[in-house]
């Protein structure tokens, strides 16, 4: 027998059915629309990671290239400086001179011209002449007394010297080198008195004659231009006159012409 009951059930069940399977397509619907989302941010995130790891090293690139472009460039500017085969310096100096028997240290000038002979940028080997002049001081009271009253006798001498040298530091602007000379050097301490080397010899002053020079000495260097520089030399100039020892001291300049290339 149909009853209302029975007629119901069925379809309370159906509608049921069909709101389970509506809500079922409307969650993946959403899930479908979220997903490109995500899937976008992430490439997204991922591409600007990237285009900053491209933009680092071209940074780094380009400041590695113009450390190189100025390191060829000051390079460039040394050997176009320092690499020629010969210079020439022509100049003038002072130096202190040791005289014997409590004689006063001598103040001489001097004329000097070197030569050089560079076989690398910072080798060489040099050929130096000069001659030094002064006057010594010879005191009334001194014993032996002054010979014909001569109390400021003229002194000279005129040395021949050769040895290397060699630039230990160098920029393009200037430079430091050492040198070591070894030679001869001719003195002549009677001029005053006519050549009498007696008289000269009685006032305390040297025999006139040959003894051995050295000369060790710092250099400075300042480039005026590409093969024109500016000399300074501090010296130690030892001679060996009348067998005993003087460790003379002074300093040269000069202007110094280079020419020649390697």
């Amino acid at each position: 027998m149909f009853s209302l009951r029975t007629a119901v059930l069925p379809l309370a069940l159906g509608l049921a059915v069909v709101a389970s399977g509506q809500a079922q397509i409307a969650t993946e619907v959403q899930a479908t629309t979220q997903a490109p989302a995500t899937t976008g941010s992430s490439s997204s995130s991922s591409s600007s990671q990237a285009q900053s790891d491209q933009n680092q090293p071209v940074s780094i690139s380009v400041q590695a290239r113009i450390r190189q472009r100025r390191e060829q460039r000051r390079a460039a500017a040394m050997h176009e400086a320092y690499a020629h085969l010969y210079d020439i310096a022509i100049g003038m100096g002072y130096e202190r001179f040791i005289l014997s028997n409590g004689l006063e240290r001598v103040t001489e000038y001097s004329w000097d011209i070197g030569f050089t002979r560079y076989y690398s940028e910072k080798f060489g080997v040099m050929l130096d002449g000069r001659g030094n002049y002064g006057n010594s001081f010879i005191p009334p009271t001194h014993v032996p007394p002054p010979v014909q009253n001569i109390f400021h006798p003229k002194i000279y001498q005129y040395a021949l010297m050769i040895g290397p040298t060699y630039r230990f530091y160098s920029t393009p602007r200037y430079s430091i080198s050492a040198r070591a000379l070894v030679g001869a050097d001719e003195g002549n301490f009677s001029s005053d008195y006519g050549g009498n080397e007696a008289a000269s010899t009685s006032s305390g002053l040297y025999p006139n004659g040959l003894t051995y020079a050295l000369n060790a000495a710092i250099v400075g260097e300042y480039n005026i231009a590409p093969n024109l520089a500016a000399r300074v030399a501090a010296e130690v100039s030892p001679t060996g006159f009348n067998s005993s020892f003087q460790a003379n001291r002074g300093f040269t300049m000069s202007l110094v012409y280079r020419f020649g290339k390697q």
